[in-house]
């Protein structure tokens, strides 16, 4: 493939280092809540600007773990229609109830006043997703609403990992912002999530639910339903090396999106979702809408077998609601979800691209859509 969808990258010393820290592990025998998962937390909370942040097996475990934390264990939940299975499956799994809510066009993100108007008496919390690494700038306003009304607000930033709004963090909104590191993602620990927050007693709970529930490590009395949510030694000296490289990860996305920001315009009928900006994404996702009447399967074939380049999934090409495993909880209809995940593609970016990578797939779609 001359320019695949994603890419991980591990330079020579960076493998050297996470070599390192993993003997270190294999040797003193902890291979688990050990110094290296402490200083992974101390690291990402203080990248975000946080008070706390607590390392656990995966960004969906992340966002069940805050919500029981917050005591969310029924009532309904207020999600967005476009996102990934984990954010609505771990409010299930936390006994509550998926409300999906519809999406803005312009951001990917949950439609604000849409989800205003679905807020019922049994509504004990909102959860926001930044799609694709864009901060949406109605996310303020939705943290206003939620506060007013007493509603929890809890960001899943699982593709958000350095993006800002008007120079905050992204994980600055809410009770808690939860992470993913998994190896799709701009920086990964290989599996893994992160939990971060102001909170003290958001943070005190986070570890007793990721230790099985247990009242301290080497105890066997259990005070919450927790569950195997660790995160290894391992994963948090991957995850310690690719944090040291973020801010480079990102400014090479943003090269590469500039790029297209330039030549989509000119050389192709595809229109980028306006809200990512290249001083606040981190391009995770590169997202851009497909005209009407082109065949989005065609063109990543066609793409892939004779370009060689590499479409990765889009984000969503199923809503929620359209979901099999979700049809109990749908409400109502979802008109702006249905379109967007119909008509959008996401063109490859990495930290491993050159600018030369993006001309070539913007001139191989350009070629793919004409049929040149």
């Amino acid at each position: 493939m001359r320019v695949p969808a994603a890419s991980i990258v591990f330079n020579d010393d960076d493998i050297a280092e996470a070599l390192s820290l993993i003997e270190s592990s294999l040797r003193s025998g902890q291979l688990t809540l050990g110094k290296h998962g402490q200083a992974f937390e101390e690291s990402f909370a203080q990248r975000c600007g946080r008070a706390h942040a607590v390392a656990v097996s995966s960004g969906t475990s992340a966002i069940e773990i805050v919500l029981r934390a917050c005591g969310i264990e029924s009532g309904e939940v207020i999600v967005p229609d476009n996102t990934f299975f984990a954010t609505a499956a771990a409010v299930v799994h936390a006994g509550a109830r998926p409300v999906f809510a519809d999406t803005d066009r312009d951001t990917l993100a949950v439609d604000v006043d849409d989800v205003l108007s679905r807020i019922t008496p049994q509504t004990k919390a909102v959860v926001v997703v930044h799609i694709g690494g864009i901060v949406s700038p109605e996310l303020p306003r939705l943290a206003t609403e939620c506060a007013a009304r007493g509603i929890q607000l809890i960001c899943d930033a699982a593709h958000a990992h350095g993006a800002t709004l008007d120079g905050k963090d992204a994980s600055n909104w809410g009770i808690a912002s939860t992470y993913s590191f998994y190896p799709t993602k701009v920086m990964t620990s290989g599996e893994g999530g992160m939990i971060v927050t102001d909170d003290e007693r958001i943070a005190d709970e986070a570890r007793v639910y990721r230790d099985q529930g247990k009242a301290g490590f080497t105890s066997n009395f259990h005070t919450r339903l927790g569950a195997n949510w660790r995160l290894s030694e391992v994963h948090a000296a991957i995850g310690l090396v690719q944090l040291k490289r973020l801010n480079e990860f990102i400014e090479r996305r943003r090269q590469i999106a500039a790029v297209y920001d330039d030549l989509l315009p000119r050389e192709t009928n595809l229109t980028a979702v306006p809200c990512q900006r290249l001083d606040s994404s981190n391009f995770y996702k590169y997202v851009a809408y497909l005209p009407a009447g082109v065949d989005r399967a065609a063109l990543k074939a066609t793409m892939r077998e004779r370009f060689e380049v590499g479409m990765s999934g889009e984000v969503y090409e199923f809503p929620l609601h359209a979901q099999p495993v979700f049809e109990p909880f749908v409400s109502g209809s979802y008109p702006v979800s249905d379109d967007v995940c119909a008509r959008q593609v996401c063109l490859p970016v990495s930290a491993r691209m050159t600018t030369d990578d993006a001309r070539y797939v913007v001139e191989s779609l350009a070629r793919t859509i004409s049929g040149g």
